[in-house]
């Protein structure tokens, strides 16, 4: 691989400057990605055109000039996989006609599914884009956690609360963990597919991670997340728990190489749990990158000498928001490869 940087700082070995990539780098702030979205009907239009989907994931990789390319799907692409489909409404989000509320709703959900058949539109955009990118960047796949798939599953929709979910884990908890099995045996074959079809790295996104006590957090996700690293040995996995700050020293214990900061996660008491066992990544505030071009620099060099290891992976603390100027993006990623490691 002719840039290997993410892959070694990953496992901990040398390296001379800091890996930079950006979680939905892949659309969002692009013309490019804008110009191929307008080609098609609807996102999952795109999103189940592999073609369309190596263009897309590429783009960054070309234009912003970071260290790996991550595919561009979505983590919704398990539950309609499980016998959920969903739709993503414009400026509203993902949609599910029909919800696991009660024990009669797991019939909804298929069983023994074909994996590699249902998805094969990701596998083969990974296939496709492994081979189109000829060792320049690793390329990243990824699935949404168990619970942050059970949420959608449950509420049908996005939420401020997901109480509806939170609501089956006092009222159900044998349906609760019934449901969070199923999306983990399915979320494990997924991503041992995304490997064997040219993933170098995977990510797991619980995205609604920090709407739990650590209590519930360490009875309804840990178990599932721990079985998930624990069956994914080959590749580096990362796993990014969004707003999980109470669980970050059961976080540390996972069988993963890499955890992921959001932002408000502070990265020197975070190294002090995991010490030298594991890479951090992050967390720049994603809001930075409204500054000026001088602010962002001086921010990202903030937080680039606040590091006390070398086991790091530059990110932001969340998703890039689609309204950032990509100049400014560059400017934070320039600033990441011109800082050498002393």
């Amino acid at each position: 691989m002719k840039n290997d940087l993410l892959i070694r700082a990953a496992k901990g070995e040398s390296i001379d400057r800091y890996p930079v990539w950006i979680m939905r780098q892949a659309g969002r702030i692009l013309p490019e990605y804008r110009a191929v979205r307008s080609s098609v009907k609807d996102f999952k239009a795109l999103v189940k055109n592999p073609e369309l989907c190596c263009e897309v994931t590429l783009q960054p990789v070309d234009i912003l000039g970071v260290d790996a390319a991550i595919i561009f799907s979505d983590i919704l692409v398990v539950p309609e996989a499980m016998g959920l489909d969903y739709e993503m409404i414009e400026q509203k989000g993902p949609w599910f006609e029909k919800t696991i509320r009660t024990s009669d709703d797991l019939s909804l959900i298929s069983g023994n599914i074909d994996v590699s058949d249902r998805l094969s539109y990701v596998l083969e955009a990974i296939s496709l884009t492994k081979k189109t990118l000829d060792g320049r960047v690793p390329l990243i796949g990824f699935a949404g956690a168990p619970w942050t798939i059970f949420c959608y599953m449950v509420e049908g929709k996005g939420s401020k609360t997901f109480s509806e979910s939170r609501k089956i884990l006092y009222q159900n908890p044998i349906l609760a963990h019934n449901l969070l099995s199923q999306i983990t045996d399915v979320t494990i074959e997924y991503l041992k597919l995304q490997m064997k079809h040219g993933a170098d790295l995977v990510q797991v996104f619980d995205s609604w991670a920090g709407i739990l006590s650590r209590a519930q957090y360490q009875e309804f996700c840990l178990p599932y997340l721990t079985k998930i690293c624990n069956a994914i040995t080959e590749i580096p996995i990362t796993i990014f728990a969004k707003g999980a700050s109470a669980s970050l020293s059961d976080l540390a214990k996972l069988n993963c190489n890499i955890l992921g900061l959001d932002w408000n996660m502070d990265i020197n008491s975070t190294r002090e749990l995991v010490n030298e066992t594991k890479t951090l990544q992050g967390n720049l505030d994603p809001c930075v990158l409204y500054g000026t071009q001088q602010n962002i620099e001086l921010e990202t060099k903030k937080m680039l000498s606040s590091f006390k290891s070398k086991r790091h992976i530059v990110n932001l603390g969340h998703g890039i928001y689609p309204d950032t100027d990509f100049e400014k993006v560059k400017t934070f990623i320039n600033t990441v490869k011109n800082h050498e490691i002393n």
